[in-house]
């Protein structure tokens, strides 16, 4: 798969835009940002706990059943300090998301280098009818977040090319893919990376409060495939009914006269990608019939002597009759991130094996290593908001952030799916100045979630609306790492197309993915619906222990 280089891009645009580029570009990387937090958050737990500040703990009792108070601890206490300094690799190492995440780029890194992602990607667009040419590049933008940097790298330029093809401008379908990859990023039918690594921040924060809640990969499926289906209509509707009709009839050729590394990303599959395609396919379901198959009940079959099979209960599911469904299938839930593991491996080598980029197992061992490789930086990303979460955690600063953030919520008597709307707007707006993910929600988490869990909101709930408002305004921030790449793409058709030029195009279609996306958080609260299996809007605290 082809990488391609983005240059510097020195022009500068007027305006709001031109002061959040500016802004923005002041800003120092989000390590730097997390040790800067990490000093003041030193400074301010000395302040609070000069000034008494403590709390009372939502759930936990004492022994003689008065509440615990739980204070204000200044970061400069000896026991605090030995505890940062001599638990300085575990802190690294149990930080929650780090292990989910690279558990599922060792599959994915093998499907991305095999070529799985970018050949399915190109066979599910490239002969998509004139008229459903939108949606179809827009529903598998969405999908191919799936992909990270290869949705980004492939699929855009390939929507440039069929779009000229088909006799329409290729700006549109350059920006139709743009919105789908990156204003729909959280937007998808299935769980993946992301909510490996959404999570994984999400189980660290709720470790305040409620200390042994559990991660569930697939706590936002439903709430993300609603997502994927509210959002492509919002974006068939502006590409055809504004974007196109603004830039105007496409007068110039069906492929880009700058040479360029998508010269054939419209060409037809050959034998050996569609025969890779097909094996990929069938490793996909031999996967997923091993998954069902974990978690099937096998008591309804004692009588054939398939319950020695197990030895006992299934691996990935509870038969405990005291316990709800949902509760039965925590171990299923839970065994995702490996899943998706095998999944990736099983069909990236399937698909090398039959296309010819997999020769042997070195060849799957060093692309495995090389989707190690893409995360380090990551790693010292991580290693940063480890020790934030820590110290904020230590300083009980989290807990009591957010038990006070609760009651001035309550004290104003605003509606809850109405927080949950402002929530998504501050996300989306933080976002046009830090652009990473996993950064925001590092240090939005630890108050964010115990909050609203103590308003009876689960935490499932809450990282989806962050992920509402994450996603809508990337595709509006030259600050996004992509913003650069997607202006090569299309100075290829429309040489003089600028930072302007593409940000006009794309705010259309954030304007609405962030209307759409406040509308469905609130009413998917209003209305209490599931978010995913086992995962409810409400959330009830345990019982005071």
């Amino acid at each position: 798969m082809a990488k391609v280089d983005a240059p510097a891009v020195e022009e500068h645009q007027k305006g709001i835009l031109g002061w959040i580029e500016k802004t923005g570009n002041k800003l120092p990387d989000p390590v730097i940002i997390f040790a800067y937090l990490i000093g003041i958050l030193i400074v301010v737990s000395v302040i609070t706990d000069l000034l008494g500040v403590s709390v009372e703990h939502p759930v936990r009792v004492a022994e003689d059943g008065s509440p615990v108070i739980e204070p204000a601890r200044m970061l400069f206490r000896s026991e605090l300090i030995e505890h940062l300094l001599v638990r300085m690799p575990t802190i690294f190492t149990s930080f929650h998301p780090l292990g989910y995440v690279l558990v599922v780029m060792l599959g994915a890194g093998v499907a991305e280098r095999a070529g799985l992602f970018g050949t399915a990607m190109r066979a599910a667009v490239r002969n998509a009818p004139r008229f459903l040419l939108t949606p179809a590049v827009a529903l598998v933008a969405m999908l191919a977040n799936l992909a990270a940097d290869a949705a980004y790298v492939v699929l855009i330029p390939l929507a440039a090319v069929i779009y000229a093809a088909a006799g329409r401008h290729p700006i549109a379908g350059i920006a139709a893919a743009f919105a789908g990859v990156s204003g729909g990023f959280s937007a998808n039918l299935f769980p993946g990376q992301l909510d490996a690594l959404l999570f994984g921040i999400t189980e660290a924060a709720v470790g305040s409060l409620v200390a042994d809640w559990v991660m569930n990969i697939a706590g936002n499926w439903y709430f993300i495939a609603a997502m994927t289906v509210v959002y492509l209509p919002v974006i068939w509707f502006v590409t055809d009914a504004i974007i196109e009709k603004r830039l105007g009839p496409w007068t110039g050729g069906a492929v880009a006269g700058s040479d360029s590394a998508d010269d054939d990303a419209d060409a037809p599959l050959t034998a050996g990608q569609k025969k890779g395609l097909a094996h990929a396919g069938l490793a996909v379901l031999a996967v997923m019939f091993i998954w069902v198959f974990l978690t099937i009940d096998l008591v309804a079959l004692v009588s054939f002597g398939a319950l020695s099979v197990w030895g006992g209960n299934p691996p990935l599911f509870n038969p405990d009759p005291a316990l709800e469904v949902t509760q039965q299938l925590v171990p299923f839930f839970t065994s995702l991130v490996a899943g998706f593991l095998v999944l990736f491996l099983a069909a990236g080598i399937a698909y090398g094996m039959a296309a010819g980029t997999i020769k042997n197992h070195r060849d799957t061992v060093e692309m495995m290593a090389g989707g190690m490789k893409d995360m380090g930086y990551y790693l010292v990303l991580a290693f940063a908001a480890a020790y934030f979460v820590e110290m904020f955690n230590l300083s009980n600063l989290g807990i009591i952030s957010a038990v006070n953030g609760a009651n001035a919520i309550q004290q104003s008597g605003l509606p809850l799916p109405i927080v949950l709307g402002l929530i998504v707007l501050f996300a989306g707006v933080l976002n046009l100045f830090v652009g990473s993910a996993s950064a925001k929600w590092a240090f939005m988490a630890p108050i964010l979630v115990p909050m609203l869990m103590l308003l009876g909101i689960s935490p499932e709930m809450a990282t989806a609306a962050y992920r509402v408002g994450d996603s809508a305004t990337n595709i509006i921030t030259p600050l996004m790492v992509y913003f650069p790449l997607v202006l090569v793409f299309a100075r290829r058709w429309v040489p003089e197309f600028g930072i302007g030029s593409l940000t006009a195009a794309m705010l259309p279609y954030s304007v609405w993915l962030m209307i759409t996306g406040i509308a469905m958080t609130i009413a998917w609260v209003y209305l209490g619906l599931p978010l995913g299996p086992g995962a409810d809007v409400a959330y009830t605290l345990p019982t005071a222990n």
